[in-house]
């Protein structure tokens, strides 16, 4: 079993890209400029989604970010964009989700996404009245 003793001393040299030889892997050095900025917004996003939100209702959008995360942004970006200009007049309850989340479906509903079927006319169909199959022999 000592070979499933923790390493001490290690050789920063021999470490892959990437690694470093205080952490458990990660990014190595002080983070960039730019994942600075996009920490500093997901944390600024989450605290205005907490201030906005009732508690189920924030569960409820965790569940939707989940298995649809495309549809969890917009309701985001769409709670975020209604408290920047302040017109929420509360807390956003899982009622009043549900509906922002049923009117956004609504408004994306294109007519692309709709399916039309379109069934060929044959001439021996012309003739609904005699239903009987005695014309095709």
């Amino acid at each position: 079993m000592d070979n499933l003793a923790p390493v001490t001393n290690i050789n920063p040299g021999e470490l892959p890209d990437g690694f470093t030889a205080g952490g458990a892997g990660g990014a190595g050095g002080a983070p960039d400029a730019a994942a600075l900025k996009k920490l500093q917004m997901d944390e600024q996003k989450a605290a205005i989604l907490e201030q906005a939100l009732s508690q189920e209702a924030l569960a409820r959008l965790g569940r939707i970010k989940l298995v649809k995360p495309d549809k969890a942004k917009k309701v985001e970006q769409q709670i975020m964009a209604m408290a920047m200009k302040g017109q929420l007049p509360g807390k956003i309850n899982e009622p009043k989700l549900v509906e922002l989340l049923e009117r956004g479906e609504a408004s994306q509903a294109a007519p692309s996404e709709r399916i039309s079927i379109q069934r060929k006319k044959y001439a021996f169909d012309e003739d609904s009245d005699d239903d009987n199959d005695d014309d095709l022999l």
